[in-house]
């Protein structure tokens, strides 16, 4: 069953349909498990996923660029280059995209991970993996959330990279209230998210609660593998990072109904 023919053709199966959503959808409807979610309070939040491609297949997509010195491994000296992802894209993997999280950070050949957290016991109920850009955090998240919410009053709670004039506005409309970190030093014009609700108390335990999305980005990391993910392309990278979103909450769901049970 191993035979990696085999092993292709049923991935290319689980790919075509769905599998991984589905799964983690089937997952979470179970009434036992349903129980232990909230339908109100959520967390968001993105992390970068490094692709399997390295620098040296960045090349100008005309093909004007200086090719690799011969040999399995050959030399390719990048010094006084300009590459951006307007002009160059890899040859291993073309989804991937150049992106740096942060100033002073390295950048890196990408993809970026999204995933929903609901706020009662830190599950996670919704996930995607896109093209790594700068303005790809907020834009899924408002998808995330519109498919979770379905109309319904919530909040979300989310670091700074989401204090954007759309974002806010975006999630006022949907009647979704963010609880977004406020970006006071390197927003223009100061942070989007107001008195309107930074003053309620439930804005300051979203912001503690929020954090336990680290978590599962760490383990969907370490435990599962997905620091540097092994296949390529956007769709392939996404049913795998669905998969690992789904495997973390079954590590932690009999702890969770066992306490549940003894409550």
């Amino acid at each position: 069953m191993w035979d990696p023919t085999v092993f292709s053709k049923n991935r290319d199966r689980l790919l075509s349909g769905e599998v991984a959503q589905r799964f983690l959808a089937e997952l979470l409807a179970l009434p036992e498990v349903t129980r232990l979610l909230s339908s109100e309070h959520f967390s968001v939040d993105g992390t970068l996923l490094k692709a399997w491609a390295s620098f040296k297949s960045f090349r100008r997509k005309d093909g004007g660029d200086q090719p690799p010195d011969p040999g399995r491994n050959g030399e390719r000296d990048f010094k006084g280059e300009k590459r951006s992802n307007e002009t160059h894209a890899s040859t291993s993997d073309p989804d991937a995209r150049l992106y740096r999280k942060g100033d002073g950070q390295p950048a890196e050949l990408c993809f970026m991970g999204h995933a929903l957290m609901e706020n009662r016991n830190g599950l996670i109920v919704g996930g995607m993996v896109t093209r790594a850009t700068g303005d790809a955090e907020p834009i899924t998240a408002v998808e995330l959330l519109k498919a979770e919410a379905g109309g319904r009053r919530v909040t979300v709670g989310a670091d700074k990279a989401y204090d954007t004039a759309n974002f806010v506005m975006e999630c006022r409309e949907e009647s979704i209230t963010p609880h977004v970190t406020q970006n006071i030093t390197t927003t223009r014009g100061g942070s989007r998210n107001d008195a309107r609700t930074t003053r309620h108390p439930g804005y300051a335990v979203s912001l503690r609660i929020r954090k336990r999305i680290e978590e599962c980005f760490g383990w969907v990391k370490e435990v599962a593998g997905l620091r540097q993910v092994k296949p390529r392309g956007l769709a392939k990278v996404d049913w795998q990072f669905q998969l690992g979103l789904a495997a973390y909450n079954l590590v932690r769901l009999p702890k969770l109904l066992a306490a549940a049970g003894s409550g």
